[in-house]
């Protein structure tokens, strides 16, 4: 089943839009997001994906429908443990409740963005130069090792110039 491109443009429109309200709209309030108010979020996505999967029925059919609803599920399911490592995150440096959100902010988009830009850098690098997979590969294994027969040294982020950054103090140490 052939589908316009303004479908695809819209889909695009919409996600844009949505984290657009997700990220911007959370902001203006001053004080923490409660468990309720956190659940009650989180279920409206929900519903807007299970709507949008409906569409996707309508108009693609329903094997691009079950497709869809199998990404979205191993995608919530594996965003999970996105949730430990904020915690963790949070916890190491302090970061109050009131500030949460904006480094969640900071960080999704950053990731967004640095994400696209590694994407395209390493699709126009195999592109240009298929040896280069090697390297890519060795680098992997060697990160893989070196983890693997690490001592477990904690780094202290305290004294780092990026913690001093954030903190105001503009010094390089």
């Amino acid at each position: 089943m052939s589908t316009s491109i303004w479908f695809w443009v819209a889909f695009h429109i919409g996600v844009f839009v949505a984290l657009i309200i997700d990220l911007v709209e959370f902001r203006h309030r001053d004080r923490e997001l409660s468990m309720r108010a956190a659940a009650q979020r989180s279920l409206l996505w929900v519903a807007l994906s299970l709507a949008f999967n409906c569409v996707i029925w309508q108009v693609k059919g329903s094997e691009s429908a079950l497709e869809f609803f199998t990404g979205y599920v191993i995608e919530k399911s594996l965003s999970v443990d996105n949730i430990f490592v904020f915690v963790l995150i949070f916890t190491h440096f302090r970061v109050s409740g009131k500030a949460q959100h904006r480094v969640l902010v900071w960080g999704i988009v950053g990731a967004m963005v640095m994400r696209g830009v590694m994407i395209w850098l390493g699709v126009a690098l195999v592109s240009s130069f298929h040896w280069i997979l090697y390297i890519f590969g060795g680098f992997l294994i060697l990160t893989g090792i070196r983890m693997f027969f690490g001592k477990g040294v904690e780094t202290d982020f305290a004294d780092s110039w990026w913690m001093s950054s954030a903190n105001g103090v503009h010094t390089l140490r």
